[in-house]
């Protein structure tokens, strides 16, 4: 099998091999020892900042955007939140659900942000923006340094959902001045799915010790504060913690920008390679993450679903009225420019077969 998904992705020999491993107690110096180096380097290579802190929650992407929306907005504030799709969606929702006042920026699935859609939003008095900044339902990255001027002149709180977007596309927190990045540990980190990162700016950790929230789980003032002994409120995915502490070590070796770059690499090599099929780019601003790819007479749902029995390659369906549609080709985790090959290859055998036309 080769996984071509956004996620969970393939991983290295390293990862699954701890994954085999025993799991050790945790209340232990030897553990926290862990999870602080685990802070540092993630700080480290989301360029973070002073006094910037890291929270690790066992749970999915969705548990930290839920976590943020709760400790760092309030009734008092009015939010400004990008929906490009379905994870943009999920920002609106989780508003809603908190009682936070709000807007959306409705886009076009496929289409990027641009200047004249912040434009109508200038000096209205948004306090905070919610964004994906690859919406990876659509495969749609946004300009980060346009929205960081727009924040920055209109002095609003930015929250970034960088969950498939760490490590594959550029991303710094104190270039951008983002206030709360959510990473999840299943995309370009390439462990498995069970554990959310926020890396919090200064500002934010002051946010979350002043506004009041009724949250046992998700707590995220009782997370920094055992944080700072490199421990967790409550049992957390100890497995899967090792397994980010053993990628963080080898990305704080290479250095993030060549993780980017081989990344970056092996999504030019697939679309190189694809110029001449019955298939077209449907983001207008691509990720290095993914490719979405539109068909033209046959059903993207067909296509996964070929791939899958018939070659042993998995791709990304979509959901809703892009399942027909659009499928999606991921470049993260442990792939190789051989591995685009066979997909290549198999992708000119549904040609030939005329299942791809």
């Amino acid at each position: 099998m080769i996984n071509f998904t956004v996620g969970p992705v393939q991983m290295n020999e390293e990862v699954r091999k701890i994954g085999g491993e025993e799991i050790p107690y945790f209340r232990t110096d030897e553990f926290s020892a862990v999870m602080k180096a685990n802070e540092r380097m993630f700080l480290k290579s989301a360029y973070a900042g002073k006094n910037a802190r890291a929270v690790f929650l066992t749970g999915s992407g969705t548990s930290a955007m839920e976590a943020t929306v709760m400790h760092t907005l309030s009734t008092e504030d009015k939010a400004l939140v990008i929906n490009g799709g379905s994870f943009g969606h999920r920002f609106a929702e989780l508003c809603e659900l908190h009682n936070i006042p709000y807007d959306e920026i409705k886009l076009q699935p496929g289409k990027s942000l641009q200047e004249s859609d912040l434009a109508k939003y200038d000096r209205k008095g948004y306090s905070a923006l919610l964004v994906n900044v690859h919406e990876t339902s659509t495969g749609v990255h946004y300009d980060l340094d346009m929205i960081h001027e727009f924040c920055e002149k209109n002095e609003i709180f930015l929250i970034v959902d960088a969950i498939s977007s760490f490590l594959a596309d550029e991303v710094n927190m104190e270039k951008w001045k983002i206030d709360v990045l959510i990473v999840g540990s299943q995309k370009a980190l390439a462990v498995p799915p069970g554990i959310a990162i926020l890396g919090l700016s200064e500002r934010a950790v002051d946010k979350i010790e002043f506004i009041e929230t009724k949250c046992m789980y998700l707590d995220l003032k009782n997370a920094l504060k055992n944080g700072e002994r490199g421990q967790t409120p409550f049992t957390p995915a100890v497995g899967t913690l090792l397994q980010i502490h053993a990628r963080l070590k080898e990305i704080d070796t290479i250095g993030v920008e060549k993780e980017i770059g081989k990344v970056k690499n092996l999504a030019e090599d697939f679309r190189n390679r694809i110029q001449d099929f019955p298939l077209s780019f449907f983001s207008d601003s691509m990720s290095n993450a993914v490719t979405a790819l539109e068909t033209q007479q046959c059903s993207a749902k067909k296509i996964f679903q070929i791939l899958k029995d018939e070659y042993q390659i998995w791709i990304c369906p979509n959901g809703g009225e892009l399942a027909d549609k659009v499928f999606r080709v991921g470049h993260i985790g442990c792939l190789t420019i051989e591995d685009n090959k066979r997909l290549v290859e198999a992708l000119q055998d549904l040609v030939k077969r005329e299942f791809l036309i």
